[in-house]
């Protein structure tokens, strides 16, 4: 992460990397938006991502998910990757495990910036990768009585 300006209010954060998680309990919105928060950062971007009552043309009728328990040290990895790619001021990341219904929230996601269009690109590069890289597994039961497996990774 590099900042050069002489304004010491734009000097590098302690640890950006706020917040990493792996969850079996609901996730909060607000808990990771708090982490966030940084008086050096004018944009902050914010992803959600829920569970939706259909996929592939099917509808959902239950739906869980399972880790590695390598998966906390990987969504570690990809934060610091983020951080070295951007301008980072605060960064954070939860993910739910375990059986979840239509519209609770699976991850939440936020990154801090100097700017917003950095913000908004670092978040997308954390969400994207994490669901990309991270061993989470989702297992999705349809109402027609069929499954299937889909992994992040």
């Amino acid at each position: 992460m590099a900042t050069t300006s002489e304004h010491p209010g734009e000097q590098a954060a302690q640890d950006p990397i706020r917040l990493i998680g792996i969850r079996d309990t609901a996730l909060s919105v607000d808990e990771v938006f708090r982490a966030v928060g940084d008086d050096a950062a004018g944009g902050t971007a914010l992803f959600v991502g829920t569970v939706r009552n259909h996929d592939g043309g099917a509808d959902v009728a239950e739906l869980g998910y399972s880790c590695h328990p390598s998966a906390e040290a990987e969504m570690r990895r990809i934060a610091e990757k983020v951080v070295a790619e951007f301008p980072v001021r605060a960064l954070a990341a939860v993910h739910r495990v375990g059986d979840l219904r239509v519209g609770d929230l699976a991850v939440v996601v936020a990154v801090s910036c100097p700017h917003r269009g950095e913000a908004f690109e670092a978040c997308r590069k954390l969400i994207d990768d994490l669901k990309h890289e991270v061993p989470i597994w989702k297992h999705q039961k349809f109402s027609d009585g069929t499954e299937e497996w889909v992994g992040a990774c």
